[in-house]
């Protein structure tokens, strides 16, 4: 049985995001919502900054109830934010989160674009936003996602008259798509963007307001609302068995790596959009009042809206196939219109309704999930038409991948399986398969994309495309597929994978950092990776000024394709504190090759393989501890761990049932990982056990936890209070208050110069009230804030030490930060 989650990814039009997944196969319900779809000529454009941000109930409600062609333009892909689900943080982070859109619109029904931005964190203004960012980039794409799209209605999710009340990124989206609105039909406005795309004036802007804004739900029922528009979104759709609401609480569960998990919601629900720019519409309940939606609205389109709207009316739902004659007349009629921008849009929307009325089904599979360039592959294209429907093949073509010249005309005979094999040797492509956006480094705030016409799309498209040319009811119509990859698991069945072009050999450094506490050197594997049979070459370690590796050049031989090789290079660090990066480079022939590849494979999107420069930091570090074995209670997740064992600690993960006191004695010190008291039910029950910890002489670190969704608000034996107060600002200056502290002087003596170089931010989530019992040891701010003093809070309690920090110790350790080591270790060694 198929489940609801797979009827709702099979019921959109959204086929460029589907390179991996299993082919669509509609029921006849799904056909006919497309079919009605084909109907409405109107296009709503939703834009935020965030993965999360959007709004699903309103993406939902305008795909599948207004039938509007509608997309979410999320300014970032995410990549500053933590990951629930696994280690990935940054670029790799921005790759889930893409594909959890990407997921999310599969279900919601709306297609999904983005700006070069890069989240770069939590920025607390938009005045820091725009200049890391470069305002003028940012407002380019959001320009070419305009003129590109086309939308009739834009809806802004944030309100862009607050600055600085609220996220910068969010309220730098609505300040964009604001000064957007009337830039994008003047041509000599990124004149560049209009010559490849058109000028555009979208109807009327609005901001998606609700009572949050307005402070509380008494106040908003007292405002004035005669500049809002009302939508209802809470409609059922008895085709799919689902309520709006639903929809969109499977598709906001789709943002997997945040915790986004949503129950579904049944019955009314009042959507309210401020209007802001544009036409005010005279039907208040009517987002595209006074927007001709009809194919009236395309030259000459009169008579093929009359054509789709019988095949609506009289769609046989026992046998879609029976509107193909009509479906194909449509067809043939568009094709003769002049070309517009509605015209190439409702072409790919009709190939893709006559082919699933007729069951046709398309394919194209590899023999093998990736190949190096221009590799051996073989693939096989499939076709098969389930229906009665009068279909030719007339041939099968690809601009990297040859078929056989003397390919004859083939009549496809209804529910026979027809199959041909692609030339041996003739796969051309050569260039590898990534992200785009992470092919050129780019900057802080923003990526570097070189072809325009990969800006602002989630990812690029049919690398890899077969035509099928087709003669339906004597009318020819070319239908694309992209090649893929699948095999058969034993538990799941078939399975589909991207098709990729791969180095031949890729490398890796297992450890991204390394920390050299001490002159001795260490033995530093390298993982070499084939990416074809029967490779081999030389390798060698750069490396930064004053640290020598030895031996200068190994040699590799691999000799089947996806087996790795190990070669071990022993690195001595400088006397002295130095730090820098070390680089496999690998030798074949005459070709180098300096990346690594890094899978990424969850149930939940496609599996993903990023090619990513291989390197890892080292660092030598003037280090002093005390103690050794570490006691570490799991959060939502960080690699503080493996960090703290890199400068010789013995770590032990201690399991929630263990955190008992006759248990937890035995360590030097606890550290408690980051939002361990919002993710970690069991930490209600526990903080007896680790406040007796303490009180019998143990040191505890509790970490950063958000102040909402506590399990506990006892998170101290003594009183604590967790507020939003946060430094942004990774250069913001640092102040010592309590210079004489002892975690500022044993066993590293801790000065300002140990706030160099902090990565993304300071810290988050410092407390704002404490006993008198607690020590504020450091004072910070961004700029034009009051000075914050709960960074890092220390007391003594019983024998022992309670630490409470909002430091961001999880990036600063995993960044290899000198200084951030450097008082960690102070702070694990206070009680010794």
């Amino acid at each position: 049985m198929r489940t609801l989650l797979a009827i709702l990814i099979a019921y959109t039009f959204s086929t460029s995001s589907l390179l991996s997944q299993q082919p669509l196969k509609p029921t006849a319900s799904e056909i006919f919502q497309n079919i009605q779809k084909l109907n409405f000529l109107g296009s709503a454009l939703y834009i935020a900054a965030h993965p999360d941000d959007e709004n699903t109930r309103l993406i939902s409600f305008l795909s599948n109830d207004v039938k509007a062609r509608t997309a979410y333009l999320s300014l970032t892909r995410g990549d500053g934010g933590q990951n629930l689900i696994g280690p990935e943080i940054r670029e790799l982070l921005g790759v889930i989160r893409t594909q959890e859109l990407l997921a999310a619109r599969r279900i919601d029904g709306g297609l999904q674009y983005f700006t070069r931005a890069n989240d770069f964190g939590y920025s607390k203004h938009p005045d820091e936003t725009l200049a890391i960012w470069n305002k003028n980039e940012v407002l380019a794409d959001v320009v070419r996602a305009i003129r590109k799209f086309k939308p009739d209605v834009i809806i802004n999710r944030f309100d862009h008259r607050n600055p600085g009340s609220t996220h910068g990124h969010h309220t730098s989206s609505a300040m964009l798509s604001f000064e957007a609105f009337d830039l994008v039909n003047d041509p000599t406005k990124y004149p560049e963007i209009a010559t490849a795309h058109g000028t555009w004036q979208p109807k009327r802007l609005f901001f998606n307001t609700s009572w949050w804004f307005y402070g509380s739900r008494e106040n908003f029922e007292k405002a004035d609302k005669t500049n809002l528009v009302e939508v209802e979104t809470g409609n059922f759709y008895p085709s799919l068995g689902l309520s709006n609401g639903e929809i969109a609480s499977l598709s906001r569960s789709m943002h997997k790596s945040q915790g986004f998990g949503s129950t579904g919601s049944r019955g009314s629900e009042t959507e309210y959009l401020e209007f802001l720019k544009g036409d005010f519409p005279k039907d208040k309940t009517n987002l595209f009042d006074g927007i001709d939606t009809s194919w009236s609205r395309l030259e000459g389109g009169a008579p093929i809206g009359a054509i789709l709207e019988q095949v609506e009316k009289n769609f046989n739902f026992k046998d879609p196939s029976e509107s193909i004659p009509q479906l194909v007349q449509a067809y043939k009629l568009l094709q003769n219109l002049p070309e517009s921008h509605w015209k190439s849009i409702k072409i790919e929307e009709l190939k893709t309704v006559i082919a699933d009325c007729s069951g046709l089904f398309l394919e194209a599979v590899a023999n093998q999930a990736s190949v190096a360039p221009k590799g051996a592959v073989t693939v096989t294209v499939e076709a098969v038409n389930r229906s009665n429907a009068n279909i030719l093949l007339n041939a099968v073509t690809s601009p990297i991948v040859a078929f056989p010249a003397t390919f004859a005309p083939t009549p496809l005979t209804k529910n026979q399986r027809y199959t041909l094999d692609s030339s041996e040797y003739s796969f051309s492509a050569t260039s590898y398969s990534a992200p785009y956006w992470l092919k050129e480094k780019g900057t802080l705030g923003m990526y570097r994309v070189e072809d325009p016409n990969l800006i602002g799309l989630p990812e690029q498209g049919n690398q890899f495309p077969v035509k099928f040319l087709l003669t339906i009811n004597g009318v020819e119509i070319p239908m694309v597929r992209n090649i893929v990859y699948k095999y058969n698991d034993p538990v799941d069945g078939e399975v589909y994978q991207p098709f990729e072009v791969l180095p031949e050999v890729t490398s890796s450094v297992p450890e991204k950092v390394l920390i050299f506490a001490s002159q001795e050197a260490k033995e530093v594997p390298v993982i070499i990776r084939a990416g074809r049979d029967n490779v081999s070459g030389t390798a060698t370690l750069q490396h930064p000024e004053g640290w020598t590796v030895t031996p200068v050049q190994q040699f590799f031989e691999i000799a089947n394709k996806g087996q790795e090789q190990t070669l071990l290079f022993t690195v001595t660090p400088p006397k002295n504190q130095s730090e820098g990066t070390i680089r496999p480079l690998l030798q074949v022939g005459d070709a180098f090759h300096d990346t690594e590849l890094i899978t990424i494979d969850y149930d939940h999107i496609p599996l993903q393989r990023v090619l990513v420069p291989s390197e890892a930091k080292v660092v030598r570090i003037d280090i002093q501890k005390k103690g050794s074995h570490i006691g570490y209670i799991n959060g939502a997740g960080d690699a503080i761990p493996e960090s703290l064992k890199q400068i010789g600690y013995q770590v032990t993960t201690i399991p929630p049932s263990e955190i008992i006191a006759e248990y937890l004695k035995k360590f030097d010190a606890i550290v408690v990982g980051i939002r361990a008291y919002n993710t970690v039910p069991e930490m209600a029950f526990k903080q007896q056990e680790l406040n007796s910890y303490v009180q019998n002489g143990g040191t505890l670190i509790v970490q950063y936890n958000t102040s909402r969704g506590l399990v506990t608000d006892a998170l101290a034996p003594l009183p604590l209070t967790l507020s939003r107060d946060r430094v942004t600002d990774e250069e913001s200056e640092v102040r010592i208050l309590a210079p004489k502290h002892k975690v500022m002087n044993s066993p590293n003596v801790i000065t300002t110069e140990d706030f160099d170089n902090w990565v993304q931010e300071r810290g988050l989530y410092f407390p704002n009230e404490w006993s008198d019992e607690f020590t504020p040891v450091l004072g910070m701010n961004d700029k034009g804030e009051p000075q914050t003093k709960g960074s890092l809070l220390v007391a003594s309690y019983g024998k022992g030490y309670y630490i409470y920090t909002g430091l961001s110790f999880f990036r600063e350790l995993p960044a290899g930060v000198p200084g951030a080591y450097r008082l960690f270790a102070n702070l694990l060694s206070i009680g010794k």
